[in-house]
């Protein structure tokens, strides 16, 4: 081989051994299972056997407001909003404050909050929420699900964080983060994708029992359904462990996905991200799920409703995304979508579900 082209290659194989580990440096390698931060502020009272319990799950659109139409919020991707100004920011994080406040959960799941993303000048989103509310939740436990010092995505250009977030007012035991399944991307691009997870945080019960407290955001992906298939299968493997060790648990999170009946009430154009048959029947075959069936695609589904899209188009929340599903030995108690004064937080509305926990450990 002439020495010349010899020269080339090796300095061809030295570049792609650096963009290789450039690539690794500037993104994240999360483990299949592992702990999750977990901080308790102050003492926190234990779970009760047979107490009342009161769960919100809310995706917050890292606090980024609804006077924006971004990227991922039409269906041809064609959003040409970026980022949302700092006054917005502070006005929704008084927001979400005040209707948690209003609400008073025991249990708060939380999307979509932002740690050291460029989009939001670097905030970690969570910590300003515990300074507002640390005197109601002493305790949280947090997983990030996207993570990388840069993205060279023309509209990132920059690092992006995104968390799930479990608060308690009462104390977590441990917590862990369990990893979904990945989208089938190519081995460069998946390196920056985001890698859903499930936040698993456990809280004692008095007198020996624990309850497991579940947090996620699948992917909606209409066009790889294997992917969600597998994370659904996932997520139904992990309560089934659960039932076998007669453990009481909630999952409660954005699930991504439509209950029947919801897919023909969408506009043509807004059907592109669902399926007409949801893979979370193999969760709801299964377990209660708040809305039921009945209450997601009867006659009253409106009052279901927790998502209103950032599309100009929409006048309104007009599909149902958001769950809470639990045990069958937790005992429903009310539950509701709080949709009037919350229309303008973000573009997902806060679920509540209250329930009496088992009477024995």
């Amino acid at each position: 081989m002439p020495r010349v082209l010899r020269f080339a290659l090796l300095s061809l194989s030295v570049l792609a051994v650096g963009l290789i580990a450039l690539i690794y440096a500037l993104t994240w390698h999360p483990a299949a299972r592992e702990p999750a931060p977990l901080a308790c502020q102050a003492e926190a009272p234990q779970l009760q056997p047979g107490q009342a319990l009161k769960v919100m799950t809310w995706n917050l659109q890292y606090l980024a407001g609804k006077r924006y139409v971004f990227r991922d919020d039409l269906p041809d991707g064609e959003g040409r909003d970026e980022r949302p100004t700092a006054d917005d920011l502070a006005y929704s994080l008084d927001e979400v404050v005040r209707v948690i406040r209003e609400e008073q959960p025991d249990i708060v799941n939380l999307q979509e909050l932002h740690d050291g993303a460029r989009a939001t000048d670097y905030q970690d989103q969570l910590a300003l929420l515990q300074e507002r509310l640390a005197d109601l939740y002493p305790c949280a436990s947090q997983a990030f699900y996207w993570k990388a010092t840069f993205v060279p995505d023309p509209q990132v250009l920059g690092s992006v964080g995104l968390k799930l977030a479990t608060l308690s007012r009462f104390g977590i035991q441990s917590a862990e983060r369990l990893q979904l399944p990945q989208g089938a991307s190519d081995p460069v691009s998946r390196q920056f994708d985001k890698k859903r997870a499930l936040l698993v945080s456990y809280l004692p019960i008095r007198g020996g029992g624990r309850l497991a407290v579940i947090n996620t955001h699948l992917d909606a992906l209409a066009d790889a359904p294997e992917i969600l298939r597998r994370q659904v299968a996932m997520t139904h493997g992990l309560l089934d462990q659960l039932q076998r060790e007669n453990l009481p648990w909630v999952l409660a999170g954005d699930f991504s996905q439509l209950p029947p009946g919801q897919y023909d009430g969408l506009a043509q154009h807004q059907r592109q991200r669902f399926a007409r048959d949801s893979e979370l029947k193999a969760l709801w075959d299964r377990f209660p799920m708040i809305p039921s069936l009945e209450e997601a695609s009867g006659d009253q589904r409106a009052q279901w409703f927790t998502h209103f899209p950032n599309d100009p188009r929409a006048k309104g929340p007009d599909r149902t995304l958001d769950y809470v599903f639990h045990s069958p030995s937790l005992t429903r108690i009310e539950a509701k979508v709080r949709q009037g004064d919350t229309l303008r937080i973000s573009d997902h509305l806060p679920l509540t579900a209250r329930f009496f926990l088992p009477s024995t450990p």
